[in-house]
């Protein structure tokens, strides 16, 4: 089942950007660079702030420039639900 599951998203992330501001945890991990635990933080911070631009993901706590660059083309930010 867990293959299945990674299919999916491996799939999904082939044909579509990651959403920053509704991409559950398992999503974001998908990323190069993001493992859990800067998954939980984009996560926590969408929660407080939402993301009016994928630039705006470096001021999460342990992501930089780097990682942007090389995931701009697999990010979206999409409309906020605040």
């Amino acid at each position: 089942m867990k293959i299945l599951g990674l299919l999916f998203v491996a799939f999904s992330l082939a044909f579509s950007a990651v959403d920053i501001n509704s991409a559950s945890k398992k999503e974001l991990s998908s990323l190069k660079g993001i493992g859990a635990k800067k998954a939980k933080a984009i996560v926590a911070y969408r929660k407080v702030h939402c993301f009016k631009s994928i630039d705006e993901i470096v001021k999460v706590k342990g992501i930089g420039k780097k990682f942007l660059e090389k995931n701009r083309k697999n990010l979206k930010a999409g409309t906020c639900k605040k």
